[in-house]
């Protein structure tokens, strides 16, 4: 079964395999005791120390191993925003940075720098929000749901301009290259490469001020207290290595790949935006958004297929909103699918996916009533559509249904209660060439406005 989902955990690699299994025998004593078993322990771990912290691009004693990536993230911007209190509290992040992140600059004062319609920041936009009370920015180096590169190091020289600490969200990056650029702190998460789960990194440069926030602990430099898990950071760092030792020939592979689903998959699949920078981006992952379907639905059947891939739809999570990451980039988020190759994808599991995606999104349509291209009409100038306590992508179809019973001109009013009306119906008028006229409150939920161009 094609395993696609390697952005949200690349399968276990083979050198990782090898190397908690060896390191279970040679790793289990206390790293800070004297006799031998806590010698050879400490040895394991400083040498997984080095051989992680020459991938990073940083000194050993920069770099200390944490439980997760989300962990590191965390402890980072804590660390860091507690080192520069008395610069202020103020946090710059993009606007389509990781949840964790988000999630750490709940109740402080933050600036969320905007994206274009391919998820990227603008440095000088970046750099225009840096003010005087900044204490942190942080940029990911690559976005985990739709691949786009940031310009990290462009960032960072504004940010060194400004006096400001960078860090570097490269969970999704590492594997495949070091992070360029004069940043400050950057954070990384095992599982994303082939290592194994539970294991994260976070790297503070010489000469940033951090102040650990956890209680004291005399572990990874006081900023990763609790006892090291020192097979799995093994198996981490020796993963890390044999992944960046194939991953210029790799990536060119997975690239060719991705290339054939990115141009194939809107000539297989009407009504498809596929999403992300087209260049600047992470060579094995690729997003697209289908009109009137429903990602959930989509997934399943690919699923049934014998494909496990992912979404950012809103319509596979629990609370029924948008990903932020798309709805940051102004883009369609209904019927949202991420492929993400893991290393060694074979080129006759992308070929089947292919084969069997338009079939699968033509049986989601027809069972959901999406409609046909629109005619002509001479009827009534306005239309109201009543979509209240209906889903995505219903409201968009109820919509598309409806549009050409109205003449050119004319307006077509939806009802929606579902905010992910807020950004589809945009994007829908945008892929069909009408005019979104704009939305406005409703006794329930909003009104939006579309007016028929043709």
């Amino acid at each position: 079964m094609p395993y696609f989902d390697a952005a949200s955990s690349a399968p276990l690699h083979p050198v990782a395999r090898q190397a908690l299994q060896a390191s279970l025998d040679e790793g289990w004593a206390d790293p800070a005791r004297l006799y031998r078993e806590g010698r050879r322990a400490r040895l394991l771990l400083d040498a997984a120390r080095e051989a992680a912290a020459d991938a990073v691009g940083c000194r050993p004693d920069e770099l200390v191993f944490t439980p997760s990536g989300t962990r590191a993230l965390h402890s980072g911007i804590a660390g860091a925003l507690a080192g520069r209190r008395r610069v202020g509290s103020h946090l710059v992040v993009s606007a389509v940075e990781h949840s964790a992140v988000l999630h750490a600059a709940e109740g402080r004062p933050v600036t969320e720098v905007p994206v274009d319609r391919w998820g990227a920041v603008s440095p000088g936009v970046f750099g225009e929000a840096l003010r005087e009370d900044t204490a942190l920015a942080c940029l990911q180096s690559a976005n985990h749901e739709v691949g786009t590169e940031q310009p990290v190091a462009e960032v960072a020289e504004r940010c060194r301009a400004a006096g400001v600490p960078l860090l570097v969200d490269a969970a999704q990056s590492l594997g495949w290259g070091p992070v360029g650029g004069d940043w400050s702190l950057l954070t990384a998460s095992a599982h994303k490469w082939g290592g194994p789960a539970g294991v994260g990194l976070l790297a503070v440069r010489k000469g940033v001020r951090f102040a650990p926030q956890d209680p004291a602990d005399e572990r990874e430099s006081g900023r990763a207290p609790g006892f090291e898990n020192i097979p799995a950071i093994v198996a981490a760092a020796a993963s890390l290595r044999a992944v960046r030792d194939s991953a210029e020939t790799e990536a060119r592979r997975l690239r060719g790949l991705v290339d054939r689903i990115r141009t194939r998959v809107p000539e297989l699949v009407p009504d498809v935006e596929v999403v992300g920078d087209p260049v600047r981006r992470l060579p094995h992952l690729v997003t697209f958004s289908c009109l009137y379907v429903d990602g959930e639905t989509v997934l399943h059947e690919l699923d049934r297929a014998g494909f496990s891939v992912s979404s950012g739809s809103s319509c596979t999570s629990s609370t029924l909103t948008p990903s932020h990451v798309l709805r940051a980039m102004g883009v369609l988020s209904e019927g949202n699918v991420r492929v993400s190759l893991p290393t060694g994808t074979a080129e006759e599991d992308v070929d089947r996916f292919l084969e069997v995606l338009p079939g699968i999104v033509a049986g989601v349509r027809g069972r959901l009533g999406a409609p046909a291209a629109g005619g002509t009409s001479t009827g009534s100038g306005s239309l109201v559509v009543d979509a209240l306590g209906k889903r995505c992508p219903v409201p968009v179809i109820e919509l598309a249904k409806v549009i050409g019973d109205v003449p050119v001109g004319g307006t077509v009013t939806v009802l929606a209660d579902d905010e992910a009306a807020r950004l589809d119906i945009p994007a829908w008028c945008g892929m069909r060439d009408q005019e979104y006229v704009g939305e406005s409150p409703a006794p329930v939920g909003t009104a939006y406005v579309v007016r028929r161009r043709g």
